[in-house]
C-alpha cells in the first residue's frame, strides 16, 4: 500500500512552460484525501521553490537533492558539506576560474552566469539550445576571458559562512570522472547536460527521502516517486515504486518500475490511476 509520493519538478511535476497540470493537481489532491504524504524531491533548494509548486499543498520538502528536508513547520534533516569538503570545492573553483554557486537555505551566491541560469526564464531558453552544444567549449571560454579572474573570487563570499548544502557547477558529462577524483567527500550528479550539482557524499533524494519516511513511521516499500533525470536514479531504484516519465532519460527509464506518459501528456495522472493510488 503506498503511504508516500515524492514529485520531481523539471520534467516531471511542470511541463515545459513550469506549469502543473490540471490533472496533476487533481491527482495530487485525491491522494491526499486518502491520508497519502505527497512531498517534493527536487535539487532545487527553498530559494526557487514557491514559484514552482503554486497552488499545492505539498506536506514534506525533499530539497538539494536530499540534502535539507523540512515540512511547514519544522526541518527533518539537514546536512551541510564539511569545513573541509567545502574549502575543496572552492580552492578547485577559484584555480581553474570556473562558474559556480553555492546555496545555503536562504540564499545563492557565486557566478552571476550560474545565478541567472537558476532563473526560470533562463530554463527556458535552455530548451532551445541544440542538443550538441558544446558545454566544454563554453566552459572553457567561461573561464579562460571571465572578469572575475581573482586568485580568491570565491573564498571571500559572506554566504560560506552559513551551512551550505549544494553547489551547481558549469560542466560537461565528459568531466564527471575528473571531478569525482578531485572533489572528495562529494557526490556528483545532474538533471541537465550543461551543470553538476554537487552535494555531501553519501547524499542523493533518496538518503533525504530515508529521513523523511522514518520521521513519518513509513517503509520505503510504501513510497512512490516520480523522476525523469540522472538525479532521480537512486530515488527511482530505491523507493516501492519508481515511476519514470515518459520524456526521461533512457537510464532513467531503465530503472524505473514503470513509464508513463510525459510531462506534457498527464503522466502523473496516468501512473496513479495505472496502480490504483487514485480512482
Amino acid at each position: 500500500m503506498i503511504k508516500a509520493i515524492f514529485f520531481d519538478i523539471d520534467g516531471t511535476l511542470v511541463n515545459k512552460n513550469d506549469k502543473v497540470l490540471e490533472s496533476t493537481k487533481r491527482g495530487i489532491a485525491l491522494a491526499q484525501s486518502q491520508g497519502i504524504l505527497c512531498g517534493i524531491a527536487t535539487g532545487r533548494g527553498p530559494v526557487h521553490l514557491s514559484q514552482q509548486i503554486v497552488g499545492l499543498n505539498f506536506d514534506v520538502f525533499v530539497t538539494y537533492n536530499g540534502q535539507l528536508v523540512y515540512t511547514n513547520e519544522t526541518t527533518i534533516w539537514a546536512d551541510p558539506f564539511s569545513d573541509e569538503a567545502l574549502s575543496r570545492i572552492i580552492s578547485f573553483s577559484d584555480y581553474h576560474h570556473r562558474q559556480i554557486i553555492f546555496a545555503s537555505r536562504r540564499s545563492i551566491e557565486g557566478s552571476s552566469l550560474m545565478r541567472f541560469g537558476q532563473n526560470k526564464w533562463a530554463k527556458k531558453v535552455v530548451r532551445f539550445l541544440p542538443k550538441r552544444f558544446p558545454v566544454a567549449l563554453f566552459k572553457n571560454l567561461t573561464s579562460r576571458f571571465s572578469i572575475h579572474k581573482k586568485t580568491k573570487r570565491y573564498h571571500d563570499l559572506d554566504l560560506l559562512k552559513e551551512p551550505i548544502y549544494q553547489c551547481v557547477l558549469l560542466s560537461p558529462k565528459s568531466e564527471e570522472t575528473m571531478l569525482k577524483e578531485q572533489l572528495l567527500d562529494s557526490h556528483i550528479t545532474r538533471s541537465n547536460s550543461f551543470t553538476v550539482d554537487i552535494i555531501p557524499a553519501g547524499g542523493s533524494k533518496l538518503a533525504g527521502i530515508q529521513q523523511c519516511v522514518k520521521q513519518f513511521d513509513i517503509e520505503l516499500e510504501e513510497v512512490m516517486a516520480f523522476g525523469d533525470s540522472w538525479n532521480d536514479l537512486e530515488m527511482l531504484e530505491g523507493v516501492g515504486l519508481g515511476i519514470a516519465m515518459g520524456n526521461a532519460e533512457v537510464e532513467v527509464k531503465r530503472v524505473a518500475q514503470y513509464v508513463t506518459g510525459t510531462n506534457e501528456e498527464d503522466g502523473i495522472y496516468q501512473a496513479l490511476l495505472h496502480y490504483g493510488v487514485i480512482v
